[in-house]
């Protein structure tokens, strides 16, 4: 594998990971203010929504009014996830020109979270990534549970492997790898990223993880060490995860680039629009930021 890279994308996951588990019903006018604001920060990536079942996913429900409302920005993308053939329909009718597909590493956590195999997910899969790679659009894969499942424990660096290697056969030109609960630490990070980057190049790979025990920037410095340039992140740390208990929310958006920013490392975001979007946001919730950058630089302003 490669060195550390010089620049790294930030993918921003806050408006659909992050809020898809909030309790509070954001508006799709506030939504798409967020994901503005994201991109006048300079996010280059921004999740913008899910086209899932709205008994399933409530918050979800207006992603093609959030889609939209946006401002569209040249040279930004607003990728949303979609779970089947449906949901890809109304992806397309709705403008959408980046989707994502989502399996899970764990066997008893995918018959959890989506009532099925992991094999039959992928066959699930492969009629969407078809059609939608058809339609000129760009597919990401996003795997869960790469470092631990909540029903079923520790997950074998080869299992998170296999999975990997039949999303990019089904199309998919990156491949995102979470942890979902955060249990993850620096060393069962490096060992599961050196067994996927085997069968898929780490510049077709993104790191996904969750601050449940603290570990989530270790866990990323320990990543970008073996090359890989691109990391999910939420703005204000938004979210968690519903189908599993005690989960906290996605690593920071500020956090991240406040330990890039400090290592030379160059994003393109810029700090105080970015801590301006965070608390934007987080008014709209009725909450502080889970950020811990974020409360220190907002109380040094003050």
């Amino acid at each position: 594998m490669t060195g550390m890279a010089k620049r790294i994308r930030l993918v921003e996951v806050g408006p659909r990971d992050g809020l898809q588990n909030e309790a509070v019903a954001v508006p799709a006018a506030v939504k798409a203010e967020l994901i503005d604001r994201l991109a006048d920060a300079g996010l280059v990536v921004i999740e913008a929504g899910s086209f899932v079942s709205p008994r399933r996913v409530p918050q979800m429900a207006d992603t093609g009014a959030v889609l939209a409302a946006i401002t569209p920005r040249p040279g930004v993308r607003y990728p949303v996830l979609v779970p089947n053939l449906r949901g890809l329909d109304d992806a397309v009718a709705a403008g959408a020109r980046d989707i994502a597909v989502f399996a899970a590493a764990s066997e008893a956590f995918s018959q959890k979270n989506i009532n099925c195999s992991i094999a039959e997910s992928l066959e699930r899969f492969a009629p969407v990534c078809e059609r939608a790679l058809a339609a000129g659009l760009r597919v990401r894969g996003y795997i869960s549970c790469v470092l631990g499942c909540p029903y079923s424990g520790a997950v074998a660096p080869a299992q998170v492997a296999a999975v990997a290697a039949q999303l990019a056969a089904l199309g998919c030109e990156e491949i995102s790898l979470g942890d979902t609960i955060g249990t993850g630490t620096p060393g069962s990070a490096r060992a599961m990223l050196e067994a996927v980057a085997e069968v898929v190049p780490v510049d077709r790979l993104a790191v996904h993880f969750h601050d449940t025990y603290g570990q989530a920037l270790a866990n990323i410095y320990a990543c970008l060490e073996l090359g890989v340039a691109t990391v999910d992140s939420a703005v204000a740390g938004l979210g968690g995860c519903p189908f599993a208990r005690g989960a906290t929310g996605n690593v920071a958006t500020e956090d991240v680039l406040y330990m890039l920013n400090g290592m030379d490392i160059d994003t393109g975001v810029d700090m105080n629009r970015l801590l301006a979007a965070g608390r934007f946001i987080c008014d709209a919730l009725g909450r502080e930021p889970a950020s811990k950058a974020a409360v220190a630089l907002n109380s040094s302003k003050s």
